[in-house]
């Protein structure tokens, strides 16, 4: 199988997302986003990287709507629906909603199981999976401890009496 290394060049390693645009880098995206939505004719590229520069946000709010953004190109651009893929499970990832970047993910490696990028990423989201059980396993396992120890209280106080 051949594989297309410029393809995997053109999106960064999942590491490299946790790296913010400046707030005056963020807001070029912002203003020419906006004039074209002023001028009823917002371009495809301009829209891609106002999605793209709000997803490495980290402002929750930021991915929120660049996570919109992408679903809307997701939709309208069948070109862009690989790069789309990979940014929607990246906001996805770095708002914390794991299964949904999950799902994208994978479809991303559906179609390139060898991407290095979404390899990398399912690597992320595979960890904050583990994480995740980790803490809810320690905090179901400290409400059973409580439990217990409420109930061990409660079946002393009522022998004593």
């Amino acid at each position: 199988m051949h594989t297309d290394m410029s393809k995997t060049a053109e999106v960064p390693y999942a590491a490299d997302a946790e790296i913010s645009l400046s707030f005056d880098e963020l807001q070029v995206l912002r203003t020419q986003y906006e004039k074209e939505v002023a001028q009823s004719h917002v371009t495809t590229q301009t829209k891609f990287n106002y999605a793209w520069g709000l997803v490495k946000s980290p402002i929750r709010e930021h991915q929120a709507e660049g996570v919109q953004l992408l679903a809307d190109l997701y939709r309208s651009e069948p070109t862009r629906r690989r790069e789309c893929l990979y940014y929607l499970a990246l906001g996805h990832y770095k708002m914390g909603n794991l299964a949904e970047a999950k799902s994208f993910n994978s479809r991303l490696l559906e179609r390139e199981p060898t991407n290095l990028q979404a390899l990398s990423l399912d690597a992320l989201i595979d960890n904050a999976v583990k994480r995740e059980g980790y803490i809810g396993m320690a905090i179901a396992g400290g409400a059973a401890a409580l439990g217990t120890l409420l109930l061990a209280g409660l079946i002393r106080r009522a022998s004593r009496k």
